[in-house]
């Protein structure tokens, strides 16, 4: 886009001054609710109302793009927001995994404690603790 800009306002600029420049004669503006009147050379009034003109323009799209600018400021509020809720977020998946590998690690402790255990073992304790949630 910048590229485009200059193609077009870069032959504008020079035609601009060219014909200010080529138009040297002496002008005289009245300004009319101070009756003041100003004799400069064309040349100068032409590039300075054309500098004027440019201003004018920069000020307008600027302020017409103020909206725009309101919403990117909002969007990158939430974008921090988001951010930061997402590391808090991966901090207690990142805890919620270590976790899981605690408890496989435990249920498998466990579990090669149960297979030293013998058959009938495992069938005494079952039928043990039976009679003594009966007697309970």
């Amino acid at each position: 886009m910048g590229f485009l800009k200059v193609l077009i306002g870069l032959p504008l600029l020079v035609v601009v001054l060219v014909f200010a420049f080529v138009n040297n004669d002496l002008a005289t503006f009245n300004l009319w609710p101070f009756y003041i009147e100003v004799t400069v050379s064309l040349s100068v009034a032409i590039v300075f109302l054309v500098s004027v003109g440019f201003f004018w323009g920069c000020l307008f799209s600027w302020l017409s793009h103020a909206p725009i600018r309101k919403d990117l400021r909002k969007q990158k509020k939430k974008y921090k927001r988001l951010s930061k809720e997402q590391e808090k977020l991966a901090k207690e998946v990142e805890g919620l995994h270590e976790n899981i590998a605690t408890l496989k690690e435990q249920e498998s402790s466990f579990v090669a404690n149960e297979a030293k255990v013998s058959f009938g073992e495992r069938i005494k304790k079952l039928f043990s603790s039976n009679k003594n949630t009966d007697n309970a």
